[in-house]
């Protein structure tokens, strides 16, 4: 398992590179640091009044969110298992003047690293695709939060997951579930954003979860679900047939069968 994991890491530490540059103005790193709150509308409008507690960002990446998540009032910790992501984060809570922890290290060791009885977990867009098995993940979330702590949780609809567009078409051509050990392996030359560097370390490997998997992946570790939405957008252009809107969020073009895209999830640990 530890070469799909140190491969994913190796083509993520080079994203990293290109996705604090942000040459297309996909990540909104301008915006962020001229002051502005850059959440997607999904989470922006759901996470609710988040000022004074103590929160954990899983997979943090180069830290925006985590970032955006202090400016709302937050005492945020970031977790993320690449070096370079976590360097730009850094420089980017020095340039704004906020204060974050980030903490290098996979999701799985996150009770080793960061400790736990946080008020939140925050994990959000292309995250657990990363993780093997989803079981534990519910488990480190468990783990992590105090009793009455919460959970919020976006990310890729697993109904979509599946497919891949053909002819203007959207097929199934991936299983519903993934198994730990036989992970999709996938060849990423260039990341999502738009930017058209060529990477060196090419290889990444994902797995699909399904909806029922993740969901009992929290109840079945005592995080009780207390509301799931389905969202007809997405934060990046996972179908090249797919139109991005004004509050930047890509869409299924008009006429095309309506689909969920994208799944939240607000949980809390039970007392």
């Amino acid at each position: 398992m530890s070469n799909y994991l140190d491969a994913n890491r190796a083509n993520w530490d080079e994203r990293a590179d290109v996705h604090i540059d942000d040459r297309t103005g996909a990540y909104g790193i301008a915006a962020f640091l001229a002051g502005e709150d850059i959440l997607c509308p999904i989470e922006a409008g759901e996470i609710g009044d988040i000022r004074g507690l103590d929160l954990l960002h899983l997979q943090c990446h180069i830290g925006l969110d985590t970032l955006c998540l202090a400016r709302r009032g937050a005492r945020v910790t970031g977790l993320d298992f690449s070096v370079k992501a976590l360097r730009h984060a850094a420089e980017l809570a020095a340039r704004t003047s906020l204060e974050a922890r980030f903490v290098l290290g996979d999701v799985y060791d996150a009770p080793d690293k960061v400790g736990g009885a946080f008020d939140m977990v925050y994990t959000t867009w292309g995250t657990i695709c990363w993780l093997p098995d989803i079981r534990r993940w519910g488990a480190v979330v468990a783990a992590m939060l105090k009793p009455g702590g919460r959970l919020y949780f976006a990310d890729t609809h697993p109904m979509i997951q599946p497919l891949e567009e053909a002819g203007g078409q959207l097929a199934p051509t991936f299983g519903y579930r993934t198994p730990t050990g036989l992970p999709l392996a996938f060849t990423a030359n260039q990341t999502y954003t738009g930017d058209t560097r060529q990477f060196l370390n090419t290889e990444n490997f994902e797995w699909i979860h399904p909806l029922s998997d993740i969901l009992m992946a929290l109840i079945d570790n005592g995080v009780a679900i207390e509301r799931i939405a389905e969202h007809e957008a997405l934060p990046w252009q996972m179908f090249p047939m797919m139109a991005k809107g004004e509050d930047r969020m890509w869409r299924l073009p008009a006429g095309h069968p309506r689909m969920p895209l994208s799944v939240s999830i607000s949980a809390r640990k039970r007392g």
